[in-house]
């Protein structure tokens, strides 16, 4: 393998058409209507959203200028235009969609609520009011620290009617983390709850916040707290009100403020490579569009669907495709509190069953981890409402889709692997499901206004087939982040800076194949340099992963002297961990195997078993801890959020 070219790991030569049941009714139902679309888009790229903006966003001002690029990289979209988001959610459903349920919630315990668009609006008002009355008001920053609960949906949509900017900080978070985020937003208000259900645990949010709160938070005033397990807390005099006695007395109507295009809805912080958490800034009109349009396209929603997005508040996923993509577009959404393990791994799919979902969308992390139960506990479940299926988070490897397909999809569902970032607020890679055929562990391609391209170290377009690079947006799109809170020159040296503002840079490496489909391998940082050669982590966890034997590898890479850089991997197996994490002759076995797939270059140096891989709440693997690990350095990084810090004795060897 030459240094110029990262060979595909287990070339997919498998596509899979759209069937012709769902293609036939699809909004987008042939690759000739999609190409139309795309033609347009490219024909005329600003006034193409801007038709998009009129046609799906109801706004107050109309705009007159589709996009003001005079100040890249920072760029303005639809000037002049004044809009609510709360009120294109809500408002605008209820002359034909008051009565139709908005929400069906289940929490971990079992317990269920389902809240029709009228009363989600009253509760969102209500709220809202309740907000006005704590002194939040227009540009206040409010931070929210929730269980997922229906309340966490409701509490970003009234800091939206208001003209608040919220910040939802995950409920795996530490009070650390926490804290971090209030003050560098300089937060005001804080919304919390006494605690959630998850693992069969209370997750103690409450005294988290108050943790944080006593170790310097001084621009919060005030904390509501919403009564969710109903432990007891601490409730500080002056400043805490439980959320039952602030909307006690308040209307259920409430007027939206109507603010510019630009205006921040909301702030998100994702990780950084300095490791001081970034502040990610997303405007009102811009996002919501994207939010809109690729629920439209990607997910083909319609108004008999039940949608459910498995991901947290706390996460892009699950403001873009919990909070407010579904609401805008009317459509009934699933939201559940608890682990997909509870009380067994079935869980989910007796959800999809119970509440006939016809639209699931989760993170290849959990595919893994429910497909190392086997096929007998999905095929216990009536799973025949699912229509189509998505994964989000990062690349999913080509047995994680097939099984996919197989046992879940029944092999009647198309499957939606999305590429999008923090960064970009919605989908940017995708199929759309009735016009463009699949292969497994490929994001496919550009949704139709977003200009993705691959570029060598100068940023000229790669055009050979399945040589690697950067992966760029040349144009903006109307979702996109406007900066970084607090910090303009680093979003613009961080997205900006490497080919001289010409491009977004998304961060992640890819290729493209002979048909122009997309392969996304991995964050630049998770290519590693052995002997001179590049390989992207993503190859050779797949490569682990298609052995029967594996249900699940992380790969990074730790110095070497001779190498530069050499390979561990760490395995999930099928069935038990060897007895003390040792088994010589499987490892021998699945470097041979790597060697057969990929190459002898990409032969695992180490191989590590254990019960499980680190990750977060959310089932994101935190992948610097396992570098630090395969480094043999000191674990210095929060591990608060793991879901089972016991795993950590495994994955460093002394279990």
């Amino acid at each position: 393998m030459s240094n110029d070219k990262i060979d595909s790991i287990l070339q997919e030569n498998r596509q899979f058409a759209p069937p012709p049941d769902f293609a036939r009714h699809a909004r987008i139902p042939t690759a000739q209507a999609l190409s139309a679309l795309s033609e347009r888009a490219a024909a005329d790229h600003s006034g193409f959203w801007a038709e998009l903006a009129r046609r799906e966003l109801t706004w107050h001002t109309p705009f007159q200028t589709a996009l003001d690029s005079s100040e890249a990289p920072s760029f303005r979209w639809f000037k002049e235009g004044r809009l609510n988001v709360s009120y294109n959610c809500l408002d605008r459903q209820l002359a034909q969609h008051g009565d139709k349920t908005a929400i069906v919630f289940e929490g971990e315990k079992g317990d269920t609520r389902r809240i029709s668009y009228a009363e989600l609006h009253q509760d969102v008002c209500r709220f809202a009011n309740a907000l006005k009355a704590q002194g939040a008001k227009q540009g206040d920053r409010v931070v929210i620290y929730m269980p997922m609960i229906p309340e966490a949906v409701v509490a970003m949509q009234a800091c939206a009617r208001i003209g608040a900017i919220h910040s939802v900080v995950f409920g795996g978070f530490s009070a650390e983390s926490l804290k971090d985020r209030i003050n560098d937003a300089g937060a005001t208000l804080l919304i919390t709850a006494d605690g959630g259900h998850r693992g069969g645990k209370i997750v103690e949010l409450k005294a988290a916040a108050d943790k944080a709160l006593d170790h310097g938070c001084p621009s919060i005033k005030n904390v509501i707290v919403f009564k969710r397990t109903a432990h007891a807390v601490n409730m500080k005099a002056g400043r805490d009100i439980w959320w039952s006695d602030a909307i006690a007395q308040q209307a259920a109507q409430c007027e939206p403020v109507w603010v510019e295009s630009e205006h921040p809805l909301f702030l998100l912080y994702t990780s950084g490579s300095t490791g001081k958490p970034k502040g990610i800034q997303h405007s009102s009109a811009g996002y919501l569009l994207g939010a809109i349009v690729t629920m439209q396209w990607v997910f083909d929603i319609g108004d008999d669907d039940v949608f459910w997005c498995t991901a947290d508040v706390g996460w892009i996923t699950g403001h873009s495709y919990v909070a407010y993509g579904p609401l805008a577009c009317g459509a009934t959404m699933v939201i559940y509190e608890g682990a997909p393990t509870v009380p067994d791994s079935g869980r989910f799919w007796k959800l999809c069953q119970d509440h006939k979902v016809t639209i699931f969308y989760t993170a290849p992390t959990a595919i893994r981890a429910l497909m190392k139960g086997g096929d007998d506990i999905p095929a216990k479940y009536d799973l025949s409402s699912l229509r189509l299926l998505g994964t989000v988070g990062e690349p999913i490897n080509p047995e994680a889709w097939m099984w996919y397909h197989r046992v879940i999809g029944r092999e009647r569902c198309p499957i939606v692997d999305t590429w999008w970032q923090t960064e970009t607020g919605a989908h940017m890679i995708a199929p759309i499901p009735g016009a463009v055929p699949t292969k497994p562990g490929s994001c496919t391609l550009p949704l139709p206004g977003i200009a993705a391209d691959v570029v060598d170290e100068q940023g000229k377009s790669i055009t050979a087939a399945d040589k690697g690079g950067y992966l760029v947006i040349k144009q903006p799109w109307p979702s996109m982040l406007r900066t970084i809170w607090g910090d303009h020159e680093r979003y613009v040296q961080t997205y900006w800076g490497k080919f001289g503002g010409k491009y977004y840079l998304a961060g992640d490496s890819a290729r493209r194949d002979k048909d122009g489909y997309f392969w996304i391998m991995g964050r630049i940082d998770d290519v590693l340099n052995v002997s001179g050669h590049r390989l992207g982590t993503m190859e050779v966890e797949s490569a682990l992963v298609a052995h029967p034997r594996v249900a699940e590898a992380a790969v990074v890479g730790r110095p070497d002297e001779l190498k530069g850089e050499a390979i561990f991997a760490y395995v999930v197996l099928r069935g038990e961990r060897p007895a003390g994490g040792v088994d010589t002759a499987l490892t021998s076995e699945l470097r041979q195997w790597v060697a057969e797939q990929i190459g002898p270059i990409a032969k695992p140096d180490d191989i590590r078993y254990a019960d499980n891989l680190p990750k977060t709440r959310s089932g994101k693997i935190m992948r610097r801890l396992l570098r630090t690990i395969a480094a043999g350095e000191e674990i210095t990084q929060d591990t608060s959020t793991l879901e089972n810090e016991a795993i950590l004795l495994q994955l460093q060897g002394k279990q």
